[in-house]
């Protein structure tokens, strides 16, 4: 276990959850938790990207409340789809024994991720529903809330547009007509419903992955009863996940939601609307780097 302060002083500990080297998070712990956080980076899947890339909203989600477990898993060539799939399960599962050890609150479990870590965080939040359509054990833990930015959420769309210079076709190592069963399991649009609280930020003006992935989503999920949401982001890909700007703070007004109503509320019983940015409060302007 490695402890590093952050220039904000918020202490690190970067924590194994598995064998390899990259099953490796890091927990961020908040004086006083309102909940706590998966984060998984995007980079369409390959390894050039990494936890790095989500360390500063991590940060920063943690000064405003939130324990925050920042992960890595196995990708591109350092490991094929199911494992990264895998990696993932096994890293949320964690969260019960680092509840354990460094006293985590367990009742507002929520889940964030962004582009293809968008997909990943969708795809985990529906392991509890598919289990039990299947009769399969469920995860020690359940998921109480989701946020996606910018996500891949329609593999089989993404495949068929190429997004990510054909990323989703190398990230299956096939296309959807090719490995059919690959998308059957991978696919976050296939799990629904996942019965989590569910709020998408997206941007019409994002560039690597397009809104339309998120609107297909979202109709899918809401015609198989989710509560699900749309967060009208107005940047590019990445702003959702630069802190400071405008559509990060949406992400964090749909974080500070989801843990508001995790309890006492059952899933399906009510519709929120869209969040526009004209939604937002007032206080958000001196905040906001647009």
């Amino acid at each position: 276990m490695r402890h590093s302060p952050t220039s904000a002083g918020v202490q690190v500990r970067r924590l194994p959850y598995g064998f390899s080297p990259h099953h490796v998070g890091e927990l961020r712990q908040a004086e006083s938790s309102r909940g706590i956080v998966m984060i998984l980076h995007g980079g369409f899947w390959r390894s050039h990207r990494t936890l790095d890339m989500t360390a500063p909203m991590a940060e920063a989600l943690t000064l405003r409340g939130f324990d925050t477990w920042n992960v890595e898993y196995r990708r591109g060539s350092r490991g094929t789809w199911s494992e990264t799939l895998s990696d993932v399960a096994a890293a949320f599962d964690h969260i019960e024994a680092l509840a354990d050890e460094y006293s985590l609150n367990t009742e507002r479990i929520l889940l964030f991720g962004h582009s293809a870590g968008g997909h990943l965080a969708a795809w985990c939040a529906g392991r509890s529903a598919t289990a039990s359509r299947h009769g399969a054990t469920p995860p020690p833990l359940p998921v109480h809330g989701l946020v996606t930015a910018g996500a891949v959420l329609d593999l089989a769309a993404g495949a068929r547009e190429g997004i990510g210079e054909d990323a989703v076709v190398e990230f299956l190592d096939g296309g959807p007509e090719d490995v059919p069963e690959r998308y059957a399991e991978a696919d976050p649009i296939r799990r629904v419903p996942t019965n989590v609280p569910t709020y998408c930020v997206h941007s019409a003006k994002d560039e690597r992955v397009p809104f339309g992935q998120s609107v297909r989503y979202i109709r899918a999920a809401r015609q198989a009863g989710d509560d699900i949401s749309l967060i009208a982001a107005r940047g590019n890909h990445t702003d959702c996940i630069t802190v400071g700007h405008i559509d990060f703070e949406l992400v964090v007004h749909g974080l500070e939601e989801l843990a508001s109503m995790a309890h006492g509320t059952r899933v399906g019983t009510h519709r929120r609307a869209p969040i526009h940015l004209r939604d937002r409060p007032a206080s958000w302007h001196c905040r906001a780097v647009c």
